[in-house]
C-alpha cells in the first residue's frame, strides 16, 4: 500500500518492534516516547522524533498509541500536550494499550466530536510476537474503519479480528488476559510439581507442550523459567493492572472470577517483593 504519515505514542518493548515494521514497510513515522534516548534505535532506522504527543500526531493519517495504564491514555489523548489537541480532522486514532473499555468508549465518542475516528486494538503475542509480526490484535470500533487499516495492521500482526463497537476490543483483552494470568498459576504449578519429582523438565516439556495442555505460556515462558531469565516481554505490575481492570469490570457485571482474583493476590505479593518490572513468568517465584 502507499506510504502513510503514522504517528506513534509509546514504543516499549512491544511498541518499538511495531514501529520497526512501520518502518520496514516504508511508511513515514513519527514517534514520541517519555524516555528519547529509549528510542535511538528507531531514529536511526529513520524514525522522526516529536517531543510531545501533540507534536507527534500533527498531520498523521494514523496515530497509535501504546503506553501503560488507563491515565497514561487519557493523558496522550486529552491532555493540554494531548493527540486531540492536534490531530487533523479525518485522522484515525487507535489505541493499542490494553486499558479500560469504558475509556474506550469514552474516547470513541469524543473523537467523532472533533471529526476524527477511533478505534481500541489492544494485542496479545507478547514481545516475541511483535518483534515476529505475529502479534493477535483484538479490534472495536467502526467496521468501515477497521477494514481500511487492515492493510497496516496485517503489517504486525497475524490474528487480526473485529469484535464489535468501540470498548469491544478492550473487553476482549480482558477475556485474554484472564486466561493468561488464572492460565500462569497451572503453567507455574506444573513445573514446581515436575522439578520437585526430579524430572527433566526440558524433557517434559516437550510431551505436554504438544498435548491437549499445550499453550502459549507453556511453550514461550516455561523455558524461560527453566533458565531463570525473567526478562519482560509482558510486566508483572502491568498484569496486575490488566486484572484489576478485568475484575472491576467483572464487578459491574455481577460475576465473580475467584481464579483471577487468587492470580492477583500472588502477583501483588511479587510486586511487594520488588518484581514489579520483570517478566509474568516471575510467577514461578512464588513456589520458590
Amino acid at each position: 500500500m502507499e506510504s502513510k504519515k503514522i504517528g506513534f505514542i509509546g514504543t516499549g518493548v512491544m511498541g518499538a518492534s511495531i514501529v520497526m515494521h512501520l518502518l520496514n514497510a516504508g511508511h513515514d513515522v513519527t514517534i514520541y516516547t517519555r524516555t528519547k534516548s529509549k528510542a535511538a534505535d528507531l531514529i536511526s532506522a529513520g524514525a522522526k522524533w516529536a517531543e510531545t504527543p501533540a507534536e507527534a500526531s500533527k498531520e498523521q493519517e494514523i496515530i497509535f498509541t501504546m503506553v501503560g495504564y488507563p491515565k497514561d491514555v487519557e493523558e496522550v489523548y486529552i491532555g493540554e500536550k494531548g493527540i486531540f489537541s492536534t490531530a487533523k480532522e479525518g485522522a484515525i486514532v487507535i489505541d493499542m494499550t490494553t486499558s479500560e473499555p469504558t475509556l474506550a468508549k469514552k474516547l470513541y465518542h469524543e473523537a467523532r466530536e472533533r471529526g476524527l475516528h477511533s478505534l481500541d486494538a489492544p494485542v496479545s503475542g507478547g514481545d516475541i510476537g511483535a518483534k515476529n509480526g505475529t502479534l493477535s490484535l483484538m479490534i472495536g470500533g467502526d467496521k468501515d474503519v477497521f477494514e481500511k487499516l487492515y492493510p497496516i495492521f496485517e503489517l504486525f500482526g497475524q490474528n487480526i479480528v473485529y469484535q464489535g463497537v468501540a470498548g469491544s476490543g478492550q473487553h476482549t483483552k480482558m477475556c485474554n488476559q484472564i486466561a493468561i494470568a488464572s492460565g500462569m498459576i497451572g503453567v507455574c504449578e506444573s513445573m514446581a510439581y515436575g522439578l520437585k519429582a526430579g524430572l527433566t523438565m526440558e524433557e517434559v516439556l516437550r510431551s505436554i507442550t504438544a498435548g491437549a495442555a499445550g499453550s502459549w505460556s507453556l511453550s514461550n515462558l516455561a523455558p524461560r523459567m527453566l533458565k531463570g531469565n525473567l526478562e519482560p516481554g509482558f510486566y508483572i505490575k502491568h498484569i496486575i493492572k490488566d486484572i484489576k481492570i478485568a475484575l472491576d469490570e467483572a464487578e459491574r457485571m455481577n460475576l465473580q472470577l475467584p481464579g483471577l482474583a487468587l492470580a492477583k493476590s500472588m502477583y501483588d505479593q511479587l510486586l511487594a517483593e520488588g518484581y514489579g518490572d520483570n517478566g509474568t513468568q516471575a510467577l514461578i517465584k512464588y513456589y520458590e
